[in-house]
């Protein structure tokens, strides 16, 4: 059974569960297992790379593929400072190559297999209805610096700074997003699936 994941300070990140073992889902769909080159994800859009630097701030980032424990990965590194109104960097991906909506409501969540520096990352949502660049759904995770298998269940993610409910058919983007704190920020991931928990 999944069980929840304690963060540092012996609290439960809300939402977050890590399989044990690290294994994934019979039940997936696979939005990127990173066998493609580069940037480009197995759905045949391209992973982006964004800071806070789009509106004045001063958090830095790349964006690599490596190999990471063993795996292919791609790895976003960064420094999140909160100066100028900033602090956040991100790695994005549509869910459809031309940007249009993707429907998700057969499923019931996101896996991603990760590996990280020991810090809190977040998985953002980002819909047709998401219009403001400051509008997404919300779920923490805590990441350790081995690989494990973390499941995020929609119905965990949290609405911010939009009054509407997560609209499943109407994906549209992921982001895995380093935010809110001042912090070195390393996030690798070797897979991101969707999850059919029945």
């Amino acid at each position: 059974m999944p069980k929840a994941e304690p963060n540092r300070d012996g609290g439960l990140f809300p939402g977050a569960l890590s399989l044990n073992g690290g294994k994934p889902s019979e039940t997936c769909m696979i939005i990127d297992d990173f066998s493609n080159p580069g940037r480009l994800a197995s759905n045949g859009a391209t992973w982006e790379l964004f800071t806070d630097q789009v509106m004045g701030g001063i958090s830095r980032g790349t964006l690599t593929r490596e190999i990471v424990a063993d795996r292919s990965a791609l790895r976003m590194c960064g420094s999140v400072s909160l100066e100028n109104n900033g602090g956040f960097v991100q790695m994005s991906l549509d869910l459809n190559p031309n940007g249009t909506a993707f429907d998700a409501s057969r499923y019931d969540g996101i896996e991603i297999d990760i590996f990280g520096n020991g810090e809190r990352y977040n998985l953002h949502l980002r819909t047709m209805h998401t219009l403001r660049p400051w509008q997404s759904y919300r779920l923490s995770f805590p990441t350790h610096s081995k690989w494990q298998t973390v499941r995020l269940p929609f119905e965990r993610f949290s609405a911010h700074r939009i009054d509407r409910a997560l609209d499943l058919k109407s994906l549209r983007r992921i982001s895995l997003v380093a935010i809110d704190r001042a912090f070195e920020a390393d996030l690798s991931v070797s897979r991101v699936s969707f999850f059919d928990g029945s």
